[in-house]
């Protein structure tokens, strides 16, 4: 199951993971919170790692706490924004739908939405838009409601200043090795 922009694929279908990307003692962390979170569903202390690769550094947050610390960026869901979007898909020309989204929410309601927006794109988010934020928590819950081995995300982030997108990977726990017995 492969869904696009998330990363790996479970390991049957994968030939590798994110813990991959982690060094020894990370991948030992990571380890750690895989086998420390199996077969327990969905909660919000379930970790979500942020990896700096500039700094090396792997941080774990909690997926409640994750919004807080790598906030999306939902200019572009602004209602003003969303209605002009709308508008201008069902067929009116940009310029009417505008005035129309003025009449509706107000002139500068209207223009700090945009500005706000527009600002948001120099600066760069990365790609963490307010939906891919709310994909990404769908997706997490639903590999962590699903049977079988659970896996954690793993958030690489973007280099500040690059025009890059935070990458998703998924780290699955390792498979139990078998036993032989003798005879």
């Amino acid at each position: 199951m492969t869904h696009p922009g998330f990363g790996s694929a479970p390991p049957s279908q994968a030939c590798d993971d994110g813990r991959t990307l982690l060094s020894s003692s990370q991948r030992q962390r990571a380890d750690g919170l895989l086998a420390q979170h199996q077969g327990y569903g969905w909660r919000g202390e379930l970790p979500v790692l942020l990896l700096e690769r500039c700094w090396l550094r792997l941080e774990p947050v909690s997926v409640q706490n994750l919004g807080q610390v790598l906030p999306p960026d939902a200019s572009g869901a602004a209602p003003e924004l969303v209605r002009f979007r709308e508008l201008h898909r069902s067929g009116l020309e940009a310029c009417l739908a505008e005035q129309l989204c003025w009449q509706e929410f107000g002139r500068e309601a209207f223009q700090q939405a945009l500005r706000r927006y527009w600002s948001a794109q120099e600066a760069g988010n990365h790609g963490w838009t307010l939906d891919r934020y709310l994909a990404f928590l769908a997706e997490y819950r639903r590999w962590m409601e699903a049977e079988g081995p659970n896996p954690i995300p793993l958030v690489v982030l973007a280099r500040a200043g690059a025009p890059e997108s935070h990458r998703i990977e998924w780290c699955w726990p390792s498979p139990t090795p078998m036993r032989h017995t003798g005879s």
